[in-house]
């Protein structure tokens, strides 16, 4: 007798098992606006920046975010006051890898990826 797990050989299996794989995030939500994630968007306080963050506590050039292969990372950029990621402050000059629902923080701004 053929011993098949259902995961893998039927087709509500393999159904169940697509629907089971979280989808990799799309955009990033700022002020009710969708931003798309390409493959890298800069954070900060300069007019220069992909996402121009209006408040004194966001440092000019704050953080990035990066596409490597098919994951995003965020990188506090030495900001004077941190990037906090879910409520947790993140190192400076590291990358940190985001899933769909991160919340990043910058001054009294928040930034969710969807």
């Amino acid at each position: 007798m053929n011993d098949t797990t259902i995961i893998t050989n039927s087709p509500i299996g393999q159904h169940l098992d697509a629907i089971g794989e979280s989808k990799p995030a799309s955009y990033l939500m700022f002020n009710k606006k969708k931003i798309e994630l390409v493959a890298k968007i800069t954070i900060g306080r300069g007019a220069d920046n992909d996402v121009v963050v209006d408040n004194k506590l966001a440092s000019r050039h704050h953080a990035l975010i990066q596409k490597i292969k098919d994951t995003y990372f965020l990188k506090d950029e030495g900001s004077t006051n941190g990037t906090l990621l879910n409520g947790t402050s993140i190192p400076k000059d590291k990358y940190v890898k985001l899933s769909p629902g991160d919340r990043i923080t910058i001054g009294n701004m928040t930034l969710v990826i969807s």
